[in-house]
């Protein structure tokens, strides 16, 4: 009789680490910090040269032996702010990063919610969503639902995902693998960055999903105005669109999508061009345009809007739908493959 001996090994426990970006949160920033729970292992207050001296004052009343307090000598703007949490957390080991803002509209509460899907291995990304319920969206200023649904939509058409919603919503987390995927450097700085991330998550095809949550708006005043930014986003959000495009349909992939695309845009810029042309030939020699000339420009542009709403269709179905972490190989990282626990450990 022979025995097989089996070794069986027990991956450590996560690490969650939570970012905390402060700039003129003085007087809400203690609050958060008491209201996140065990489960998280390390804080990171990054004081984003805040004129209020946040970072002072956290470390003056030692609210909690996790915080670690960065600071910015100049503003680099709550992306930056980020970027620098992350780098941290990533030195630091830990296996999933949590943002939230230190202004108090945000729960800690929800981290295990919000960390759950990337800690079961169903995605490498999650943010929230305040539009989940409608009943908590009479608190949000007006002004802040429309120019939300609008950038919402921008955010859809440069990143790809179309199912999520609230693409300014600052509770995230993402994978550490993920994370050293990513050109943290050349993430946006500023209110565009969690666009901007969402646009880099979809450049490498990671999993993103949203997570419903409430927010309270008269816990603190956001220092984001939607109204002041629409403009900005909507460029950035254009360059985006193009960028991704090209990146997944042409630079690395190229599909039945890519020939309906391209051959959509020819189609339609050709029969659009013969029309135009036509209708100031006809009009400036008083006389009408024969069938054949008219099918010309129309039959192009017909065709071509039927290849551009195939590619639309494609898109929207070519979501990515398997995590990338778990098939990430991380030099930096303490285990290989996904984690194999599904609840969220204490320190």
């Amino acid at each position: 009789m022979s025995y097989v001996h089996t070794m069986t090994t027990v991956e450590p426990a996560p690490r969650i680490g939570v970012v905390i970006p402060c700039y003129r949160v003085r007087d809400q920033i203690l609050d958060v910090i008491a209201r996140i729970g065990d489960e998280v292992n390390r804080i990171y207050v990054v004081d984003d040269c805040c004129p209020q001296n946040t970072g002072d004052h956290v470390e003056k009343h030692r609210p909690d032996d996790r915080v670690t307090v960065l600071r910015h000598t100049t503003r680099k703007g709550v992306g930056g702010a980020t970027v620098s949490g992350y780098n941290k957390a990533l030195d630091d080991r830990c296996d999933l990063i949590v943002k939230i803002d230190g202004d108090g509209q945000m729960d800690p509460a929800m981290i295990p919610r919000v960390v759950d899907p990337v800690l079961s291995g169903s995605a490498d990304y999650a943010k929230g969503n305040r539009f989940f319920r409608l009943e908590d969206l009479a608190e949000m200023p007006r002004l802040r639902l429309v120019g939300n649904g609008v950038l919402s939509f921008l955010t859809k058409l440069s990143t790809g995902y179309w199912d999520l919603f609230d693409p300014t919503n600052g509770f995230t987390v993402i994978h550490a693998k993920v994370a050293r995927a990513l050109p943290l450097h050349r993430l946006s700085q500023g209110y565009f960055f969690e666009s901007d991330m969402l646009f880099r998550l979809a450049t490498v095809r990671a999993v993103v999903i949203d997570v419903p949550m409430t927010s309270h708006y008269r816990g603190g005043e956001s220092n984001l105005r939607i109204s002041s930014v629409v403009g900005v986003f909507l460029v950035k959000h254009v360059v985006n669109t193009f960028k991704r495009i090209f990146y997944n349909y042409f630079l690395r992939s190229f599909n039945i999508a890519s020939v309906e695309l391209a051959l959509g845009l020819l189609l339609v810029s050709f029969g659009g061009t013969v029309g135009v042309l036509e209708w100031i030939r006809s009009s400036r020699e008083q006389i009408d345009s024969s069938s054949g000339t008219v099918m010309l420009a129309a039959l192009p542009v017909i065709l071509g809007c039927q290849m551009l709403i195939a590619f639309q269709s494609f898109d929207v179905q070519h979501q990515p739908r398997t995590p990338m972490h778990p098939q990430l190989w991380d030099p930096k990282a303490r285990s290989f493959g996904r984690q194999s626990s599904g609840t969220i450990p204490k320190n």
